[in-house]
């Protein structure tokens, strides 16, 4: 009895110091639609899990959360703001958009909600990760370059990280994408991760 006693009590101490652990660790908070919820994926393959892997083997001690929802426009990340302040995050990537033009939005709809939520974390002294994202060529040159020119407009205004194409380094990569042809694999998941990784190096620490 002594002996599993003390291994129950070990494993428990493991347990706790495993989550003060984590407790310590700044957060790192992935905030976006379906493509940062990881749609069609289980949990550990969406981009943000792929991304913890890779600050854990880089050494960076970050905790990284997942705040994506399948569906959301840039209207209802900033109905979202309050809940991801309430997290104390340290560094927010910012994923949105790409619903907002795939239902025709206007531009200026877009840029408004996402210069509001780049505006509100920057005002809780939050760094920040702005990631781009462009739509199928059906959708016309116009309208096209218009809802591209919002990211690059707004990482300038804002002077945050960007990554303008969120697609960037898997558009051409055999198994990247679902079946839909809009949501990535767990392949193209963690693609999207190492692609993110460069831009947003420059705001982590060790």
């Amino acid at each position: 009895m002594d002996v599993r006693r003390t291994l129950i009590v070990s494993f428990w101490l493991l347990v706790t110091a495993g989550q003060l652990l984590a407790a310590d660790r700044p957060i790192l908070v992935c905030f976006g639609d379906s493509i940062t919820a990881g749609y069609g994926l289980q949990p550990a393959q969406a981009y943000s899990s792929a991304l913890q892997r890779k600050l854990d083997t880089n050494g960076y001690h970050y905790q990284v959360v997942n705040e994506g929802t399948s569906g959301a426009t840039t209207k209802d990340a900033v109905a979202n703001l309050h809940a991801i302040l309430q997290l104390h995050p340290e560094i927010v990537i910012v994923e949105f958009g790409g619903n907002d033009g795939l239902r025709g939005l206007p531009p200026d709809l877009t840029r408004r909600n996402l210069d509001i939520v780049l505006n509100t974390l920057e005002n809780a002294h939050i760094k920040i990760l702005l990631a781009g994202i462009t739509l199928p060529p059906n959708y016309g040159p116009d309208y096209i370059q218009a809802f591209e020119a919002i990211f690059r407009d707004l990482a300038a205004k804002h002077h945050v990280a960007f990554v303008p194409m969120i697609y960037k380094d898997l558009v051409r990569v055999p198994g990247t994408i679902q079946g839909d042809g809009i949501h990535p694999t767990a392949k193209g998941s963690a693609i999207i991760a190492d692609t993110l990784f460069p831009a947003l190096k420059p705001i982590l620490k060790k």
